[in-house]
């Protein structure tokens, strides 16, 4: 063989052979928190009849439906951060609407909300919630790290 192309070839392998190794050095990751850079807050507001609470006793009413209304604003907290499932069924016969369902839920964990008012109103109870996004990043940061690079060295 001509010396060049042996020359050549040998180069060629040991450039191979010398990049192919150089992924494999080992490598160190700091990483750092992103942190946004604003957050809104939420505000829901649940009621319930206080006089359709089944109990005989005014007072059992009352709590029930300060339960009741507070429920239900955490469930409109949920909506507004998870939003709803809606599901349809529509039957028709002989081109005609035989029969229309639809049904919704919300499924949610809600952390970090705060009750601003609970109070009657009329015959009925209310109670107002706000969830802040800030209080909400601060659980979601002691709980579980969002992380990003931040350096990387190899050796």
């Amino acid at each position: 063989m001509n010396k060049t192309i042996v020359k050549g070839l040998t180069i060629a392998v040991l450039s191979i052979a010398i990049n192919g190794c150089s992924s494999v050095y080992e490598k160190h990751v700091q990483w750092q928190m992103v942190k946004p850079e604003s957050f809104p807050v939420l505000y829901a507001i649940g009621y319930a009849p206080i006089s359709l609470q089944k109990s005989t006793h005014e007072t059992q009413r009352m709590l029930m439906a300060i339960k009741a209304s507070k429920i239900a604003a955490y469930a409109e907290l949920a909506e507004q951060v998870y939003g709803q499932q809606i599901n349809g069924k529509t039957t028709v016969a002989n081109l005609l609407l035989e029969n229309q369902t639809l049904a919704a839920s919300v499924q949610g964990v809600i952390r970090g909300a705060k009750v601003i008012k609970s109070y009657p109103v009329g015959d009925s109870y209310t109670t107002e919630l706000s969830l802040d996004f800030k209080d909400v990043y601060d659980i979601y940061l002691s709980m579980a790290r969002k992380r990003e690079i931040k350096d990387v060295q190899y050796f």
